[in-house]
């Protein structure tokens, strides 16, 4: 079970294209890598530095800060890496591929790498990143990820424990893709009619998330605050990014430039969101800022 891929361009261009949904505006800024055309920007923390990767068919990670400061950071000797989870210390996660061709999770700190597969299993990646040493993340126990994903969360520093994640109607899989210092968590599963659902696991309670009239719902990432963001499919078959709050619900997020095919996958305190949007290899990351 894969989630959404990426892209990248030359420079990036300042759109100072405002839009409004509900009662909420942002002003969106499209980022691309220098010289690609596959860019995707995956999280972002309360500094603004920023986690992602570019390279359709090599990924290649970095961290990045407007206006155009970027630092690769790839899993040495890997083949490809995806840069996806950012704390407010710099932490990062994510996964990369060894020469082997298996997938292993990651973290990243104090200039060091960690890698991090659930024991026996084929297939890890890390997708979230909070202030207390925990990930949020999946395994497979297949080396080309065709089987079922299992969702957990580990604990860096308290001594490299797993916790499972088990959800009944995840009968396809289910991912973990994001953890905040409360512990909550975001994440999707697939039911048994091979259908992609939201969800929120609030202190224990599961909180399912379908956007309306949607088809397929993904929650990618969350904030401190419990808004959560992601991805939907309309009945058209067209992709909007979207925020999630208790007390509002959903408020759809579309990039002016790439109407129908938004992804937003993280979100910071202040409520700045990062994602990318575009037809693969053809995709270009963004950062939108509230009004």
């Amino acid at each position: 079970m894969r989630r959404f891929q990426l892209s990248a361009a030359l420079a990036f261009a300042l759109l100072l294209s405002t839009a409004m949904w509900g009662q909420a505006a942002y002003t969106f800024q499209t980022v691309n890598y220098p010289g690609d055309t596959f860019t995707q920007l995956l999280g972002i923390n309360n500094s603004q530095l920023i986690a992602g990767y570019h390279n359709f068919n090599s990924n290649s990670g970095f961290t990045f800060r407007l206006p155009v400061q970027f630092t690769t950071e790839n899993y040495p000797n890997s083949m490809m890496t995806q840069v996806i989870g950012i704390n407010n210390t710099g932490t990062t996660d994510g996964f990369y591929v060894d020469n082997g061709g298996t997938t292993h999770g990651f973290y990243y700190t104090k200039s060091t790498f960690t890698t991090v597969d659930y024991p026996g299993t084929a297939f890890n990646q890390l997708l979230g990143q909070n202030d207390m040493g925990q990930a949020s993340g999946y395994y497979s126990m297949s080396q080309n990820n065709s089987t079922p994903d299992t969702p957990y969360v580990y604990d860096e520093l308290g001594g490299g424990v797993f916790q499972v994640i088990n959800i009944p109607a995840a009968v396809g899989g289910a991912q973990a893709t994001g953890i905040n210092n409360s512990q909550q968590i975001s994440g999707f599963y697939i039911d048994s009619q091979g259908v992609n659902h939201g969800f929120l696991l609030n202190f224990g309670l599961l909180v399912t998330l379908d956007a309306p009239s949607s088809t397929f719902t993904q929650a990618l990432g969350l904030n401190n605050k419990g808004q959560v963001v992601g991805t939907y499919m309309d009945q058209g078959g067209n992709t909007h990014g979207f925020v999630w709050t208790s007390a509002g619900g959903f408020q759809t997020i579309d990039e002016p430039n790439g109407f129908g095919t938004t992804v937003v996958n993280g979100i910071n305190d202040k409520g700045v969101l990062v994602g990318f949007y575009g037809t693969s290899p053809n995709n270009s990351g963004f950062v939108a800022f509230p009004h």
